[in-house]
C-alpha cells in the first residue's frame, strides 16, 4: 500500500515546459536547470513513464534545449503552443487524456507564469500536480519563489527529481534502480 501523495509509476507522466534555447541567457544557471530537466526525462522514459515537453511560440523563442531533446526518445516531438498554459494546447490535452495518467511531475520555465498557470489548469482538470522543484526556474528568484508558493496553496505537491524517482521505483530491487542511481548520484 502506498499514500495517495506518492507518484505511481502506472499512472504519472512528466511534462517539461518551455525549456527552449531563447531563455539561456535569461534564466541563472540555465544549464543547471536544463541538466535536471533532461535526468528528468532520461530516468522517466527508463522506469517506462511517458513525457511530454511544450514549446512556447517557438519562432520567437527557439526550440527545446539540445540537452533536453538528446534525452527525449526518438520520434517524439515537442508540443508547440502559444497560451501560456500548456492546457491551452488542445494538442497537448488530447494527448494528456490519450496518456490515461492522474499524476503529473512537472517542470521548467517560467515558475510564475506557463509553469503555474499549467499547473493550476492541471489541478482544474483533475490531475495530481507533483512541482519538481530542482528543476524549474524563472529569470528573477522571487518570481520562481512566487510561483511555487501560488502553486502549492493551489495543491501542487513540492517534489524534486530525486524524490520523483524513487517514488516511482518504490524500492531497491526495482529493475532499473542501478540504472537511475547511477544518473541521480
Amino acid at each position: 500500500m502506498s499514500h495517495s501523495n506518492l507518484l505511481d509509476i502506472s499512472s504519472v507522466a512528466l511534462v517539461v515546459v518551455d525549456v527552449q534555447d531563447r531563455f539561456s541567457d535569461a534564466i541563472p544557471n540555465f544549464s543547471t536547470l536544463e541538466e535536471r530537466c533532461a535526468r528528468a526525462v532520461r530516468s522517466f522514459q527508463i522506469l517506462g513513464a511517458p513525457v511530454l515537453i511544450t514549446e512556447q511560440y517557438p519562432k520567437g523563442l527557439g526550440h527545446t534545449s539540445k540537452v533536453i531533446l538528446e534525452a527525449f526518445e526518438m520520434g517524439s516531438q515537442p508540443i508547440e503552443k502559444t497560451m501560456f498554459s500548456s492546457c491551452g494546447s488542445d494538442a497537448f490535452v488530447t494527448r494528456l487524456r490519450e496518456l490515461n495518467v492522474r499524476q503529473i511531475a512537472l517542470c521548467g520555465v517560467e515558475a510564475h507564469i506557463c509553469v503555474n498557470q499549467t499547473a493550476h489548469e492541471l489541478i482544474e482538470l483533475g490531475y495530481q500536480v507533483h512541482l519538481l522543484c530542482d528543476a524549474v526556474s524563472s529569470r528573477h528568484d522571487y518570481n520562481r519563489l512566487a510561483g511555487i508558493a501560488k502553486m502549492t496553496r493551489a495543491g501542487a505537491i513540492e517534489s524534486s527529481v530525486e524524490m520523483a524517482l524513487f517514488e516511482m521505483m518504490r524500492d531497491s530491487r526495482h529493475e532499473k534502480f542501478k540504472e537511475i542511481q547511477a544518473l541521480v548520484k
